[in-house]
């Protein structure tokens, strides 16, 4: 069955909503995460459709049935788009599009969307292009309905192309370009990341869920003044800052954009050069949202998205962010090595930063040791 939201966003594009339950635990958790991801999209939750199934139908993703009830829906409320919150493979959309008369988008597609809509460098609006041109690429078949050869004409007589053709061969020649402009700009980085290799700097990024509050810290402990908001994707451009620790001296410090559950995969291979400034990182600060029910599993989205950027493997440690909102008291734990595992803190209040800058203090000492050349305590 389908029911209307409590609240709508007052946008003009209205969009139904459609989650199917295949046994996960998370059922409500992804349903929430849904509500934000179309709000942040700017589009205006009209109704959502609920049901469950077993395993996706191979045609139309939802089956015959739910997909009458969708239609109904979109109907009856004049929706011009509907947004499944899965995976649909070309062909499913198509068929969904054909039945329903009206545009129908998955989970990929709108995060892609979101991406764009936060894209502010150069190079983030290159990648967020790239990603999206590579999932179109995938609906390039036959599910135009100007397949037909292009009529003759001033500058079209001839053989002609069928434009689905045309489009691909369009497409191809975009991405080459996106693709070599990109390697332009890792090549730059590579140049600066070895620059500050010889430095012997310390190099920490914040990874995380996003809406997790990274920004916040970010902004917290370095007074850099990054855009934070309560909105997923608030953050979507890498951004470092020199940070100066009491008894260690400078690290560098990286805020980087957030995770998701069902990350896209043409998402990640295009925000590859970004996403090795993690991988090359010293230190990890996962930072968690503790106020979260459903932190657990955002805990292991981040893990699986670092193992498939190849950061897996780099040094951890926990940032327990939003005490205030639990009432939990700042503090660090250790592992069963003395290795400092978890830090207590409030990037909103400020409550247990201390903590955690001390915290990159011993691990900025521990590397200096391990190199054999002492920190560098009085740098200014």
């Amino acid at each position: 069955m389908f029911e209307r939201p409590a609240t709508g966003s007052g946008s003009t594009q209205g969009a139904i909503l459609v989650q199917l339950d295949f046994g996960e635990k998370d059922f409500a958790e992804r349903l929430d995460e849904f509500h934000m991801l179309v709000s942040s999209a700017g589009a205006e939750p009209l109704a959502v459709v609920r049901g469950k199934r077993n395993s996706p139908d191979p045609a139309t993703f939802a089956g015959k049935g739910k997909v009458a009830e969708i239609g109904e829906a979109a109907t009856l409320h004049d929706a011009a788009i509907v947004i499944f919150n899965h995976e649909l493979s070309p062909g499913q959309q198509r068929n969904l599009e054909k039945a329903l008369g009206r545009r129908v988008i998955d989970r990929s597609a709108l995060i892609l969307d979101i991406f764009a809509l936060r894209a502010r460098s150069h190079e983030g609006k290159l990648q967020v292009e790239l990603a999206q041109l590579e999932h179109l690429s995938t609906r390039l078949v036959r599910g135009w309905t100007h397949l037909e050869r292009q009529k003759g004409g001033i500058g079209l007589r001839g053989p002609g192309e069928k434009q689905l053709e045309t489009d691909r061969r369009l497409l191809g020649k975009r991405v080459a370009v996106l693709k070599d402009r990109l390697k332009q700009l890792e090549r730059q980085r590579q140049v600066r990341r070895r620059a500050r290799g010889r430095n012997e700097v310390l190099a920490v990024s914040l990874v995380g869920y996003t809406n997790a509050g990274k920004s916040t810290l970010f902004n917290a402990l370095t007074k850099a003044g990054s855009y934070a908001a309560d909105q997923l994707f608030a953050t979507l451009d890498t951004t470092s800052r020199r940070l100066y620790v009491p008894e260690a001296g400078q690290i560098v410090i990286s805020d980087t954009v957030g995770f998701i559950r069902d990350l896209p995969h043409s998402l990640v291979a295009a925000f590859h050069a970004t996403l090795e400034e993690t991988a090359q990182a010293d230190l990890l600060l996962h930072v968690v949202d503790s106020a979260s029910p459903d932190r657990d599993q955002q805990m292991a989205a981040v893990a699986g998205v670092l193992e498939e950027i190849g950061a897996g493997q780099v040094p951890q440690a926990i940032v327990w962010n939003k005490i205030d909102a639990t009432h939990a008291e700042p503090g660090v734990e250790r592992d069963e090595y003395g290795n400092i595992a978890r830090v207590r803190v409030s990037a909103r209040t400020g409550s247990g930063l201390d903590l955690l800058r001390a915290a990159l203090a011993e691990v900025a000492r521990r590397r200096a040791e391990i190199q054999g050349e002492p920190a560098q305590a009085d740098a200014a």
